[in-house]
């Protein structure tokens, strides 16, 4: 290839790549389908949804054109191919060029067919149209959206191609060629995932994110995924003692089984095998308030924790840690300490 067409096809791979998933660069120079189109998109506070309708629309066009872009610039940057000349290019841009007149014809049919009956068959007006009553249609719902989405205390946060927008009545994802909607009160929230950042993108400090899977119980509705960051999940007192209580018995010595002994069930759960130990190890044998257990290992760690958890009096969480409990087979007195992973 030549220096002309090597230079064009690179930088304009680099203009499609930047234009499609808009860089904060791109943005800032006003290099988008919203701020290119803003005339005839119009506000996306005043109409949410026809906003949305048009903007999902001219952006599928617009990226459908970018085949048929590189091919008008092609004819320049490499004019010696005589790509302006259907019957003199080569067989190979012959079938690039059906290629990039294929793709905005297929965008522009369906873009025509979303567009038939006002917009009443666009992905984002089908959603809609199934909270709406009998009696009503998917643009009754569509006002309230709108509504909604002008007053100053909703949530929205993420980037332009994968924004979360939390309403007083909706959850809306807003990406690159579609908006998912579901009402609150029918969607279930699954945490499916987390990443830990070292550095985020507005500041110097880590972040979290969570994905977040959210299906609506209403028939019809896609279900979408969503990204929070730093999103705090409360766990009960009962659980957060439960991690406390599995870290310190880390750190216990451990116990060894002996060979002719084979570990059971927990008979506490009979899910898992037995898989700790009563040792007094806190203090020696003929000190202090505990004592031995001569139990053969019968419990879990998770169950022993909970049995420990529930000796304890509910309004006196700091006095938990340093307590003592009876085994809850022999009725030894126990501690932490005493609480051998077993080997």
């Amino acid at each position: 290839m030549d220096s002309p067409e090597v230079t064009f096809t690179l930088a304009y791979l680099v203009f499609a790549v930047c234009f499609v998933f808009t860089p904060t660069e791109f943005h800032s120079a006003g290099l988008t389908v919203q701020n290119l189109l803003s005339g005839w998109l119009g506000s996306e506070d005043a109409a949410f949804v026809p906003y949305h309708l048009r903007r999902t629309s001219a952006t599928l066009l617009c990226h459908s054109l970018l085949p048929l872009g590189y091919y008008v610039g092609m004819c320049f940057a490499a004019s010696e191919k005589q790509l302006y000349s259907l019957s003199q290019a080569p067989e190979a841009w012959r079938l690039f060029l059906l290629l990039a007149v294929t793709l905005p014809t297929i965008a522009s049919t369906l873009i025509y067919y979303w567009s038939c009956d006002q917009w009443a068959r666009h992905p984002l007006a089908r959603t809609l149209a199934l909270y709406a009553l009998p009696q009503s249609g998917w643009r009754a719902v569509a006002s309230s959206v709108n509504t909604e989405f002008r007053r100053i205390d909703k949530f929205a946060t993420g980037a332009p191609g994968a924004r979360v927008i939390v309403t007083d009545t909706w959850v809306m994802k807003v990406t690159t060629y579609r908006v998912h909607a579901a009402r609150q009160q029918d969607v279930h929230l699954t945490v499916t995932g987390s990443r830990q950042h070292a550095l985020s993108a507005d500041s110097s400090l880590p972040v979290q994110l969570l994905t977040i899977h959210v299906a609506s119980a209403s028939p019809g509705v896609r279900a979408f995924d969503i990204r929070a960051a730093n999103v705090v999940i409360h766990q009960s007192l009962g659980d957060l003692f439960l991690e406390t209580f599995a870290s310190l018995v880390e750190v216990n010595p451990t116990y060894s089984v002996p060979s002719s002994q084979e570990l059971e069930a927990c008979i506490g759960c009979m899910q898992t095998r037995a898989s700790v130990k009563l040792v007094k190890t806190c203090q020696e044998a003929a000190e202090g308030e505990c004592q031995q257990c001569y139990c053969r290992p019968m419990w879990c760690l998770t169950c022993m924790g909970k049995w420990f958890a529930s000796r304890q009096d509910p309004q006196r969480p700091d006095t938990w840690l340093a307590s003592r409990v009876p085994c809850p087979t022999c009725r030894a007195r126990f501690c932490i300490l005493d609480v051998c992973a077993v080997r």
